[in-house]
């Protein structure tokens, strides 16, 4: 039979990820991971990196917000 992985939290609320979980998700030093909250329960995965060039071209477009009247109708929110 086999068991789910496991882990212990220490006193400073930090955990290893077992290998077996680390090899699933190709995690490696660096990466940033997503916690999924549901209910009771959570889901840990990879979070994909950012793709830095679509983000550049789409900020592109939202240059029509940027007037001086957005700004003080937006900036105290």
């Amino acid at each position: 039979m086999r068991t789910n992985p496991i882990s212990r939290l220490t006193s400073k609320a930090q955990t290893t990820i077992p290998r077996e979980v680390r090899q699933k998700l190709s995690l490696e030093p660096g990466d940033t991971i997503v916690y999924e909250i549901e209910d009771d329960a959570v889901r840990l995965r990879k979070q994909a990196p950012l793709d830095l060039s679509y983000l550049r071209a789409v900020q592109t477009t939202l240059s029509e917000w940027e007037s001086p009247e957005d700004a003080a109708a937006y900036d105290d929110l």
